[in-house]
């Protein structure tokens, strides 16, 4: 039995992206594994890492959970929208402030170099977008895929990231979305 958090960065709850979230869960509870989840748009948290790195700003409580809930996962499922070829500021404040050096890395002393502290976990993206999926990646490069899975996941231990890309999303029909929510929901039954 897998232990599967699901991590929502659309701060909007009715979003395909909510739609979206529920069939993963739905699926992930058909299969018997336990599930957590994080809805980043309903915590109470300052998203400003106002000093950088340089002053450890205090954890909100939602924060401190959310770490927790990290730390249990063995897989963990971000959903999210891609917005200006990026993803949504709220989860950038998010990621910003939970995974802060001592909990998601640790820099070597006198040393370029960083150990890994969330190594053993697996992780799915799962994002929509208003382009072509085809013409996100080939035209503009796919920036927010490789910013979350080589410079935030990847460096922070979680090697093996797959990625579930569905768009476009703003124009679609209903069956469109349908036809994705079944596949989802097959992704979360699989914890995968």
């Amino acid at each position: 039995m897998k232990k599967i958090l699901i991590i929502n960065g659309h701060p909007d709850k009715e979003s395909f992206n909510y739609s979206i979230s529920e069939a993963y869960k739905t699926g992930v509870i058909s299969s018997g594994s336990q599930l957590k989840e994080i809805n980043i748009g309903e915590l109470n948290f300052d998203p400003n890492l106002k000093a950088g790195y340089r002053t450890r700003t205090e954890l909100e409580p939602d924060l401190i959970e959310s770490q927790e809930k990290i730390k249990w996962a063995q897989h963990i499922v971000w959903i999210y929208p891609v917005w200006w070829g990026s993803i949504p500021a709220i989860m950038k404040g998010f990621i910003d402030r939970t995974f802060i050096p001592g909990f998601a890395f640790k820099y070597r002393e006198n040393s370029h170099w960083w150990d890994k502290c969330l190594t053993g976990k697996t992780a799915r993206l799962i994002c929509t977008m208003d382009a072509p999926v085809w013409y996100y990646k080939w035209f503009y490069g796919a920036p927010s895929h490789k910013a979350m899975k080589k410079l935030t996941l990847q460096f922070v231990g979680i090697q093996k990231v797959k990625i579930t890309a569905i768009g476009p999303v703003r124009l679609s029909k209903n069956e469109f979305r349908i036809k994705w929510l079944k596949k989802i929901e097959k992704l979360g039954f699989e914890n995968k």
